[in-house]
């Protein structure tokens, strides 16, 4: 039986554009892009892991939709993971590097499907067609 992830991302929206991660050199996914979020703890909610996980790495407070943006499964070597990304508002400070090895923030026509972690694919597809 494969190892199943909860996991929770962002589409954290500020002036038009989209804050997106890289993940460091000697991690799972090493250098591909992603929605800053991380796992879901037992004790919480999606929305609230968002929150929780976006303070922690990027020393910032966001507001969370309550509608989902998107939900994937995907299967990797180390288990499947079930990525479901929120859009968000910045509310209270500057995302500051934690984890990732570089932040930045793009508008939607300028992601690009082939630098990301594949479970974040369906995500920056949608994006591309529907905007921010």
């Amino acid at each position: 039986m494969e190892k199943i992830i909860l996991v929770v991302g962002a589409i954290l929206i500020e002036d038009g554009k989209i804050l997106i991660a890289q993940r460091g050199p000697g991690r799972a996914l090493a250098n591909l892009w992603e929605f800053p979020g991380g796992k879901i703890e037992k004790y919480e909610t999606a929305r609230e892991a968002l929150v929780r996980e976006l303070n922690e790495e990027l020393n910032i407070t966001v507001q969370v939709e309550e509608e989902v943006f998107d939900h994937t499964r995907y299967v990797y070597d180390f288990g499947i993971v079930e990525l479901t990304t929120y859009r968000c508002q910045l509310v209270k400070g500057i995302p500051r590097l934690t984890e990732h090895v570089a932040i930045k923030w793009v508008e939607s026509h300028e992601l690009d499907p082939d630098m990301f972690a594949p479970a974040d694919i369906p995500a920056v597809e949608k994006l591309k067609v529907q905007g921010v």
